[in-house]
């Protein structure tokens, strides 16, 4: 599996073409038509952001999912047993779970993390772009 794995923010971004705030690198990554990835938390996380109404859709959230998913070729990649453990062996990183999650995701699978949190971006065992 090669590709990019996107940061929840980052699909927001990339959904809604508002992917400004990225780096020329990231901009041109996404460009570049390889495989886009999200971890599956990113739905729960988008989803406990529309439910705390930090976020708003002007259709269902599980309807808005689906249609960037499939509108924007992007994969979810399901949790699995590796990225659990993973997820608890992020010696330094902060308490996050989603974050950790996602930063699992990027180490289990080899491929870089799109992002631009500065508490991801600060952990150095985790290959990211910004």
């Amino acid at each position: 599996m090669r590709g990019i794995l996107l940061d929840t923010h980052v699909w927001v971004w990339v959904s809604t073409e508002n992917n400004k705030a990225l780096s020329r690198r990231a901009r041109d990554l996404l460009k570049e038509g390889g495989q886009k990835w999200i971890s599956a938390i990113s739905c729960w996380e988008l989803a406990k952001l529309a439910e705390k109404q930090r976020i708003t859709f002007s259709i269902p959230v599980l309807t808005w999912i689906r249609r960037s998913l499939n509108e924007y070729s992007i994969n979810v990649v399901d949790l699995s047993p590796e990225i659990a453990v993973e997820s608890t062996q992020l010696k330094g990183f902060h308490g996050d779970p989603a974050d950790q999650i996602i930063v699992a995701t990027s180490r289990v699978l080899g491929i870089p993390l799109v992002t631009s949190n500065k508490r991801i971006l600060g952990f150095k065992d985790v290959e990211t772009v910004c």
